[in-house]
């Protein structure tokens, strides 16, 4: 069964290819919409159901199609992209010194199977210095991550500890991911394993 991965980010791929998962990668067209009414657990799955139904419809066969949508949570205000340089430094500043929950929405699409889920993961941000957050802004890394920040880039010297599945916080929970595969869809990642 051919597995697509229904997202955009780079970072998506490469945990994909970390575990050994052959995949390919086709990019949702859909305009995400944000239903304001939902709860953040719901709104996560929901924006992955979107994308994953988007490519699913395209490719119209066999295929096992995976979207995701990560959102960033502080006291239950959605932190999603920052629009520009401002809107990232309002972000980064409000969430420094703080904790936050990131919470990744996965959804799976197959002809005979379909499911949704999502993790949750907190984070606790390091206190707020004007040169390393200064510095962080410059570097350009915030504009396409939710929150505006990424715990796998330079964004690490952000992070002070996490409590849950680090890789949630980058976009995509392997680990759970896997189970699913496995249990709803007979996709086995580990069998393939050699030695290299």
């Amino acid at each position: 069964m051919q597995i697509i991965l229904a997202s955009a980010s780079p970072r998506r791929h490469e945990l994909l290819e970390q575990i050994g998962l052959s995949h390919r990668v086709v990019v949702s067209q859909v305009q995400e919409t944000m239903h304001e009414r939902m709860s953040p657990e719901r709104m996560a799955m929901d924006l992955a159901q979107q994308k994953a139904q988007d490519v699913f419809g395209l490719i119209k066969d066999d295929v096992l199609v995976i979207g995701a949508d990560t959102i960033v949570l502080l006291e239950k205000k959605v932190l999603g992209k920052p629009s520009d340089l401002a809107d990232a430094s309002k972000m980064l500043q409000m969430l420094a010194g703080r904790t936050h929950e990131v919470l990744t929405g996965v959804s799976l699409i197959h002809p005979l199977c379909e499911t949704s889920f999502f993790v949750r993961t907190t984070v606790k941000m390091v206190p707020y210095t004007k040169p390393l957050f200064d510095a962080y802004l410059a570097s350009g890394e915030p504009f396409d991550k939710a929150g505006s920040y990424g715990i796998q880039g330079k964004g690490a010297l952000l992070v002070e500890s996490i409590q849950g599945d680090y890789f949630n916080v980058v976009g995509l929970p392997l680990a759970t991911l896997c189970r699913v595969l496995e249990k709803d869809f007979g996709v086995s990642v580990y069998p393939n394993w050699k030695r290299e």
